[in-house]
């Protein structure tokens, strides 16, 4: 990569930086590019050449949520969809882009958008780690990956919605806990189920 595409790279991650900032403050109507704009220390030129919209931004942060989380994995097969759950409960407390993320995707319909690339995303996501998890022999005869990952996707979204609510998701980590001891034993075999780690820490990584 060359010195121009780096600064490119470079700016169109300070904007949307600054943008889910401001999408987490203040949600997608309370959220002007002018702000946004303010906020990342740039021009409009340098925004509107790199997203058309205010709602391009606003996709683009709704749909970076997996490079939030995946990179900072090291397991993999069941462990990893574990995992991929307990490191979003703890980064969506620490993360603005992340939080914006999540804001956006579940608010999208208030402000005319029906995206749901974020959440076809994560679906795909853990569809991948399940079928490598059945080929381990870690799953029970007749779960099929993609049902689990569509269950565990709309489960996710729910549980978070209510800790938000409930505590500041100042407990979703031990919901998201209680979520996986309630679903291992019926998707998981006993050997699998008794080997898979989950626990609050695992969401720990930098």
């Amino acid at each position: 990569m060359d010195l121009k595409q780096e600064r490119a790279v470079r700016t169109r991650n300070q904007i949307l930086r600054a943008a889910a900032e401001v999408f987490d403050e203040n949600g997608y109507d309370g959220a002007s590019v002018s702000s946004i704009v303010k906020r990342a220390g740039l021009t409009l030129g340098a925004l509107y050449f790199h997203f058309e919209s205010k709602q391009a931004l606003a996709e683009a942060v709704m749909n970076s949520q997996p490079q939030a989380i995946e990179p900072r994995l090291h397991s993999d097969g069941l462990q990893r969809l574990v995992d991929i759950t307990l490191v979003w409960a703890r980064r969506l407390q620490i993360d603005p882009v992340l939080r914006a993320g999540v804001r956006l995707a579940v608010e999208q319909g208030r402000f005319g958008m029906r995206d749901v690339t974020s959440f076809e995303d994560w679906k795909q996501i853990m569809t991948g780690h399940l079928e490598t998890a059945r080929v381990e022999g870690d799953l029970r005869e007749g779960v099929l990956p993609q049902t689990v990952a569509h269950f565990v996707v709309g489960a996710c979204t729910g549980i978070q919605l209510y800790s938000q609510l409930l505590t500041g998701r100042a407990d979703l980590a031990d919901r998201t806990c209680d979520m996986w001891q309630l679903l291992l034993p019926g998707i998981a075999t006993p050997e699998a189920t008794a080997r898979i780690v989950v626990a609050p820490e695992r969401g720990a990584v930098e």
